[in-house]
């Protein structure tokens, strides 16, 4: 787990972490919304963490869908 992440969710694929991360900044970015430097998301507005997971699963469904139809 990253540092400050005090989830109790485990991945079922852990090699995972690295992607999801990666995705996590990304999506950050594209909103404008600026990813701590210590890690610690305590300090962030929760409209913004909701956004960035909501716009994440919405990618991870998309990626499915996508895998799932053969494309």
């Amino acid at each position: 787990m990253a540092a400050g992440n005090r989830s109790s969710n485990q991945l079922v694929v852990p090699q995972a972490n690295g992607a999801l991360d990666q995705l996590k900044y990304e999506v950050a970015q594209e909103l404008g919304i600026a990813i701590p430097q210590d890690g610690y998301f305590g300090n962030m507005v929760t409209r913004e963490t909701g956004s960035i997971g909501g716009q994440i699963t919405k990618r991870l469904v998309q990626m499915a869908e996508q895998q799932l139809a053969g494309k």
